[in-house]
Parts: C-alpha cells; structure tokens; sequence
C-alpha cells in the first residue's frame, strides 16, 4: 500500500531570535530526558538471537552491495540480512498509530529476523535528524517534513523514504473568544504554539490570506502542553494544538478559528540517508514489507488497532477514532505529496528558517 532586501533581513532577525529560543528549551529537554545523538534511549527487541545477530554487519557499515532494494524485495526476510542491529525512532504522538501496531504487533521484527531492532523514543525532529546525522538512528519513522527539509537544507545526508502520514485538520489555531473569527482579528493578540513546525506553517498560512505576517502579531514559542496551558490560563488569546490537546480543546468548547485543511499538507515521512538506502538495499526492502503489513494490519484489524493505540495514548478509543478519520497513514510518495515538501520549503525560506530556496525534489530517491 504504497500508498525572500531589509524586509526579509528583518525577518530573519526575528527567526534566529525564536529558533534560539527553540534551541535552549530542546537543550533542556535532551538534559533532562537524555534525548542527544550520542545517548538516545532505545528498547530492544527481545526476538532477535545472538547467534542470528552475529551474522551480519553494523547498520552504519557500508555493505558495498549494488543491488537495489526491489531486487530484494521479491526474496523475503528468510536471507542473512546485511545488518546485524538497526535503531528506528518511536513517536506516538499525536496519532502515530502506525507505530503503535508495529511495536505491540512486532511486524517490523518479522519482518527483519535475526536483527536486534531498538527503538529510540525522540520527539524533537531536530534531534531526529541529528541523530540519523550521526549514526546513531538508522531510520526515522515519523519525521515531520519541516524538520527533514531544514537537515537537507544545511547538508546533512538525508532522503525521503515514504511517506508516514498527511493530517492537515489535525493541526488546528483555537481561541476562547469566538470573536476571533478571522485573520484580521489576529492582530496584535498572542499566539501560543511551537515554532518551526507544521503548526507555525498553519499560523504563516492563515495570515497570509489577509495579506498579513507574523509581526501582525504576538507570536510566542512554546510546545503544545504549554499552549493550552497558557489559552487555558487566559495568557494567551490563542493557541496552535494538535493532536490530544486539540481533541481536548474541542471537546472543553474551544473556538476553533481555522485548521489546517486547505493551508498546510502537515507531511510526515520515513527517512534515511542515502549511504544507509544504498548499503542496504535488502533492509529497505524488509521495512517497506514491513509498513505494507502495518496498513494491511491496520484495514483488517481496526478496533484492535483503535484500541491500541487509545491506550498507548491514554486516550477514550472514541477520542481515537474521531481523530483517525482526520489522518491518511497511506505511504505512497505522492505528486501532491511532492507539493507539499516545496511548499513547506518555500515556507521555511520565506520566513527565514533556511538561507537559501530550497529544490526538494533532491530529497527523494531514484528507484528503477
């Protein structure tokens, strides 16, 4: 299922005022958390032997293979793969359903027997990519597109694999006052949500209908918990939410001032590096058997999979379900999809996040 000067100067100024920010809060969180490239917490696979371990190189060797991963595919996982241990990223919030089934299912396991596969918990998509940078983490399931953008923006080796999930109306600005109903009266309130992300993008994108900018209004950084806390709390007039706490919101009669449907693609992916993609053609080809069998788990099996995923998030199953409907967890790179990474890149250049525009479709990988 495979589903822009002064003006811009200014502007730049005012991002490297908010990424610092964003940089010292992620500081604090990976110390206190323990979430950096060279010390990412990881759970094992209990599965893999060491006797099938021991078969095969490190997941950061080069393997010096030239087959491509569809050659592979057709083989199966009964064939000594070319790693002996792979780490890939668990994020579960807000709705990674996909990789809720796989650990609870182990289908990623199955599909790469004899593999010790751990999974490393990092929520920040800095930290993510930095890890991928560093060797550290071998795959990124579920990265946001911004973040993957922003690595291939400075160098980093990094590709887009597949697609994970598109959940514009998922991202959602609420607000208390119900005469907040447009752009326009937007301006000169404050407005809680966490920078560089695709929330930020829905803010750019919403006021930029009425021909306005961030400097319209009092654009304040911080993470979603901390949002609602702060709309909850009257210190802000509104906030960006996604996930359980603009299920929340919704539910406790916030005003819902505009989502993402028609203004965001809200892009998350699974990526690697080139280097890893072309050492390891056979491992690619596991995990794409892999995510075929999570989608095909997911379609056959969906109560189960609702009530799994209700609780790993601590959530009511029907609080699951309203939100599922809002998600497309269909893995196809898609021409839309292929939009969507450059209008976010556009996005990112325009209002400084990247020094210079950004061609995306260098992300993406040539297969025969």
């Amino acid at each position: 299922m495979r589903r822009i000067g002064s003006e811009r100067n200014g502007m730049k100024t005012k991002w490297n005022k908010i990424i610092s920010l964003a940089a010292a809060v992620m500081v604090g969180v990976s110390t206190l958390t323990g979430c950096t490239a060279s010390s990412v917490p990881v759970s094992s696979n209990p599965d893999a032997t060491e006797e099938t371990a021991a078969a095969g190189p490190s997941a950061s060797q080069a393997s010096g293979e030239e087959t491509t991963a569809a050659e592979v595919e057709e083989k199966g996982s009964k064939d000594t793969l070319s790693v002996d241990h792979l780490t890939m990223t668990y994020v579960t919030s807000p709705l990674n359903i996909p990789s809720i089934i796989d650990k609870n299912e182990k289908i990623f396991s199955k599909e790469l027997p004899g593999v010790d596969l751990k999974y490393a918990e990092i929520t920040s998509g800095a930290d993510q990519t930095q890890a991928l940078a560093s060797g550290d983490v071998d795959v990124l399931y579920a990265v946001g597109g911004t973040s993957v953008i922003l690595s291939a923006a400075n160098g980093a080796d990094i590709k887009v694999l597949d697609m994970y999930s598109r959940a514009p109306e998922a991202f959602v600005l609420f607000a208390k006052d119900e005469k907040i109903a447009s752009p326009e009266d937007l301006r000169g309130k404050t407005i809680a949500g966490p920078a560089g992300t695709n929330l930020h993008e829905l803010l750019v994108s919403y006021l930029a209908t009425a021909n306005m900018t961030l400097d319209d209004v009092n654009f304040v950084n911080m993470s979603i918990p901390d949002a609602k806390a702060a709309l909850d709390g009257g210190s802000a007039d509104a906030a960006l939410l996604g996930g359980a706490a603009a299920y929340n919101a919704e539910k406790a009669g916030y005003h819902k001032v505009a989502d993402g449907k028609g203004l965001i693609s809200a892009i998350i992916c699974v990526a690697v590096t080139k280097k890893f993609y072309d050492a390891h053609p056979d491992v690619i080809a596991a995990i794409r058997k892999g995510e075929d069998a999570i989608s095909d788990y997911m379609e056959k099996n969906h109560k189960k999979a609702m009530e799994e995923a209700a609780a790993e998030l601590s959530l009511d199953e029907s609080a699951v379900e309203d939100m599922y409907g809002y998600y497309d967890f269909s893995t196809k790179i898609t021409d839309d999809d292929k939009k969507g990474f450059q209008k976010t890149a556009d996005f990112m250049y325009k209002t400084g996040m990247i020094e210079d525009a950004f061609d995306t479709s260098s992300l993406y990988i040539e297969e025969n």
